[in-house]
C-alpha cells in the first residue's frame, strides 16, 4: 500500500545578527589594503597578484543580495580573522548545528499540531555538517526527546532539503514512516571564503524544517500534498568544498587558499539554468500539472538573475514576485535552506487547489524538485 503524503508543518529559525552589505564591504576592503600593502614587493614582482577592492554596487547587481544573517558578526567583519567565532562546546552540550534545528523543529512541530514523540524519524539535511559521527539527526533527536524512531545524515549540497523531502516522502509511501521531520541547519559563514571577492558575499546562516506526513494523519489547517518528487545529478567541478579530515594528510597544502566554498559562477549559471528549467517543465508535465496552472515557484535562493530566468523559461514570460519569491536579498545564500524558507513564508496566502513547486539545485549538480498541491 502506498500512502498519499502532505507537508503540514514548516519551521525558520533565524539568527540575530545581521551584516549589510556596506559593513561587509567595509571589513573586506580594509582586508584587502593590508593584504597589499604587506606584499607590495611581491606584487610589483609579479609573485603576487593584487587583490582588487569590493563595493555594494558590485554585491547586489552580481547576485541581488542585500544583508545576511549570520550567527557571529563580530569575527567575520574582523579584518584580521575574516570569519565567524563560534567557541567549540563540550561533548556533554548540544551542539550549535543541532540546537538551531532543534530551533527551526519546534516551530514546525508547532504548526502541525504535533509533538517530538508523533514522530517517527529525522532526517538532517544540508551543506556541512558540523562533524562527521555521531550523526546530527540522532543528537537532534534526542535533543527533542524523542523517545523512538531513528534519523540519519544526509549532504547533497544545496539540494539538500529538496533530497530530503524525496527521501521523507518515500519512507512513508513505503510504511516505514508514518511521520518525519527534515530539517536543514545551514552555518554557511562557516564555510565560505570571506577573503575571497568573487564569494564573500555569498551566503548567510539559518535552518528551516519541514514536516512531512501521511495524508489521512494530518489536522494542521495548512496542508500541501506532494503529488511528485524527481531527482537530477550530473557531476561537475564547478562548485566545490575540498574541506576534510584528508587535509591533515597532505602538507603541500599548507599556506595555500582555504578548502573551502568556491565555485565558477559563469559556468555554473550557463550549464545549471537550462537543466533546472527543463526539469520543472518535464516534471510539471509528467504530472498532469499545466504550466498555466502553476500559482508558486519556490525556488533556491542563490542568484536573483538565476532565479529569473529559470521561471522565465519555464513560464515562457518573465514570472512576478508573487509567483516566483525572492529572500535571498534579507537572506542571502542559506544553501539548502533557500526554497525552504521562500515556502515557509509565501505558501499561507494561497488558496486550496493552489500548485506549486519547490525547486532547488546546486554543486553535483544537483537537482531536486517537489510539486505540491494545496489540500487545505
Amino acid at each position: 500500500m502506498s500512502y498519499s503524503v502532505v507537508i503540514s508543518g514548516t519551521g525558520l529559525w533565524t539568527p540575530e545578527q545581521t551584516i549589510t552589505n556596506d559593513e561587509l564591504v567595509a571589513a573586506f576592503n580594509q582586508y584587502v589594503e593590508r593584504f597589499n600593502a604587506e606584499h607590495a614587493d611581491a606584487i610589483a614582482a609579479g609573485e603576487v597578484t593584487a587583490l582588487d577592492a569590493s563595493n555594494s554596487a558590485f554585491i547586489e547587481k552580481a547576485s541581488g543580495i542585500k544583508q545576511r544573517y549570520v550567527i557571529d558578526k563580530s569575527g567575520v567583519l574582523d579584518p584580521s580573522r575574516l570569519a565567524p567565532s563560534i567557541p567549540e562546546r563540550g561533548d556533554d552540550e548540544v551542539s550549535i548545528q543541532a540546537e538551531i534545528a532543534v530551533n527551526a523543529a519546534r516551530q514546525a512541530l508547532e504548526n502541525a499540531n504535533l509533538t517530538p514523540n508523533d514522530l517517527d524519524a529525522v532526517l538532517v539535511a544540508c551543506s556541512n555538517m558540523q562533524r562527521p559521527y555521531p550523526a546530527m539527526a540522532v543528537e537532534v533527536q534526542a535533543a527533542l526527546g524523542m523517545e523512538h524512531g531513528w534519523g540519519y545524515d544526509m549532504n547533497v549540497a544545496c539540494s539538500s532539503a529538496t533530497f530530503g523531502i524525496q527521501a521523507g516522502v518515500d519512507a512513508i509511501r513505503n510504511g516505514s514512516a508514518r511521520r518525519v521531520l527534515m530539517v536543514n541547519p545551514e552555518i554557511c559563514s562557516a564555510h565560505l571564503a570571506w577573503q575571497d571577492r568573487d564569494c564573500h558575499f555569498i551566503f548567510g546562516d539559518v535552518a528551516t524544517a519541514v514536516i512531512l506526513e501521511r495524508k489521512e494523519d494530518a489536522t494542521s489547517d495548512n496542508q500541501w500534498e506532494v503529488l511528485g518528487t524527481r531527482l537530477q545529478t550530473k557531476f561537475s567541478n564547478n562548485i566545490r568544498n575540498n574541506f576534510g579530515f584528508l587535509n591533515r594528510c597532505d602538507e603541500s597544502g599548507i599556506g595555500a587558499r582555504d578548502k573551502l566554498f568556491r565555485q565558477e559562477g559563469r559556468k555554473v549559471f550557463k550549464e545549471v539554468c537550462p537543466m533546472v528549467a527543463e526539469q520543472i517543465s518535464s516534471h510539471l508535465a509528467d504530472t498532469e500539472i499545466a504550466v498555466e496552472s502553476l500559482n508558486r515557484m519556490w525556488l533556491h535562493q542563490a542568484n536573483l538573475s538565476m532565479n529569473e530566468l529559470i521561471s522565465k523559461r519555464v513560464l515562457g514570460r518573465q514570472a512576478t514576485r508573487e509567483e516566483a519569491p525572492v529572500i535571498l536579498d534579507d537572506y542571502a545564500n542559506t544553501s539548502s535552506a533557500g526554497s525552504i524558507i521562500a515556502f515557509h513564508k509565501y505558501n499561507s496566502d494561497l488558496p486550496a487547489g493552489s500548485n506549486g513547486v519547490i525547486c532547488s539545485f546546486g554543486a553535483g549538480y544537483s537537482i531536486g524538485s517537489v510539486i505540491v498541491n494545496r489540500i487545505k
